[in-house]
């Protein structure tokens, strides 16, 4: 792998300083930042706006595009599009670009709905959380990403989308990785975002996702960002949620919520809570009022969303009518809430399927265990029985880091 910095993702001041160093005058940084997020540009080559000896010095000195190769893969009749992209060193990562047509009229002729184009981005390769409903919590935990391979996942995104004379409307930190593990690089990636001199999209058109990182939810909150806090909670009682989302051994449900209630009392803004929805696991009348009293009086709204298939996990997405009832359960409970439609189940649409694919099939001995496992473990968490089982070594130092301040001990 390269060790050259991308350049989408160089700290602020650095192209300036290089551009002084290389004897450039200063206006040349706005031009390579036009080449680069404008036209996005994925080689040195590309910025045809530049000198050719300035242009030979850039492919010198970094990587224009972090991204190696992407395989897209188009579902739902073109509206979405699943992207598994190769990063220098072999690492694999996943993007969703989901097209949003303008729906409804107003008397003017005006759509009450706008067309919506939203990049769903991964923040590392793998996964040390491990949900056993993820694809990507089988594949295990590979590196953090750099915020430029973060930030070109945008760019190729929005790439295909000036060929239909389309631009990006919003950006979701849900892909493949737990944001708030490697939340230096995905705030530079968020700035970058919202910088009117690069992508220029508000922060408001942003989500931030996490399945619990209570320490990196503190340290939002202190910032007082205004992009919206998403919290994969999928479950309102510890004994389940510590099967669904093991980091819940290590911060529990109440004190996700409360750090997730700072935030949105904080900022302003409504936290997304997402919610899958898993047949006869997690979808009955009694995690729908557990979910209801979590909730109650916060400035918060639910997405209730159809387990994906995964393979080697024993588990189906509840029926229609079972999330149907939970969700009118839960609004008598006074909570907000949307049911959400799955999107690119022909195209591998569980997060870190594509990649999963590409690793191989693990050996069945390997199957077969992590089956009676996830179903040992739900039927003790059915039964009430808190997990006593320790979190990963990995996910364990990942949770340790997150913890500490900026920049000190950080997992890369």
């Amino acid at each position: 792998m390269s060790r050259l910095p991308g350049l989408s993702g160089l700290p602020e001041g650095a192209l300036e300083a290089w551009l002084q160093a290389e004897g450039q005058p200063g206006y040349r940084a706005r031009q390579i930042r036009d080449g680069v997020w404008r036209r996005n540009a994925g080689s040195a080559e590309d910025l045809r706006n530049l000198p050719a000896t300035i242009r030979a010095r850039l492919g010198e000195s970094f990587r224009v595009d972090t991204i190696e190769a992407d395989e897209v893969t188009v579902a739902d009749k073109g509206l979405t599009e699943k992207t598994l992209h190769l990063l220098g060193d072999g690492q694999l990562v996943e993007s969703v670009l989901m097209h949003y047509p303008a729906r409804g009229r107003h008397p003017d002729g005006s759509p009450v709905h706008r067309e919506r184009h939203t990049v769903c981005i991964s923040s590392q390769a793998g996964c040390a959380v491990g949900c056993p409903f993820c694809a990507t919590g089988e594949l295990g935990f590979g590196r953090d990403l750099e915020t430029a391979e973060i930030l070109d996942q945008i760019r190729h995104a929005a790439r295909r989308l000036a060929e239909k004379d389309a631009h990006l409307t919003n950006v979701v930190f849900m892909g493949m990785g737990e944001p708030l593990l490697n939340l230096d690089r995905v705030l530079e990636a968020v700035a970058a975002i919202s910088d009117s001199e690069r992508l220029g999209l508000g922060a408001r058109h942003i989500v931030v996702s996490t399945s619990g990182v209570v320490p990196g939810i503190r340290r939002l909150t202190e910032m007082a960002p205004q992009f919206t806090l998403a919290v994969s909670l999928h479950a309102a009682r510890d004994p389940l949620r510590d099967v669904l989302v093991p980091l819940n051994r290590r911060w529990p449900v109440a004190e996700v919520a409360g750090a997730a209630r700072d935030y949105a009392r904080t900022t302003g803004r409504r936290v997304s809570y997402e919610y899958v929805m898993i047949s006869g696991v997690n979808d009955t009348d009694l995690d729908a009022d557990a979910l209801a009293a979590l909730l109650r009086g916060d400035l918060a709204h639910v997405n209730l969303i159809p387990m994906n298939a995964v393979a080697h996990t024993p588990w189906q997405a509840s029926p229609p009518e079972r999330v149907s009832t939970f969700a009118e359960r839960l609004r008598r409970g006074g909570i907000s809430v949307t049911v959400r439609a799955n999107r690119g189940q022909d195209a591998g649409a569980a997060c870190g399927q594509l990649a999963a694919d590409h690793a191989g099939e693990p050996a069945a001995p390997a199957v077969a265990h992590r089956r009676e496992t996830i179903l040992r473990q739900s039927e003790a968490a059915l039964r009430g029985r808190r997990s006593d089982e320790k979190l990963g070594r990995g996910l364990e130092a990942a949770a340790v880091a997150a913890g500490r301040p900026s920049g000190e001990g950080t997992v890369r």
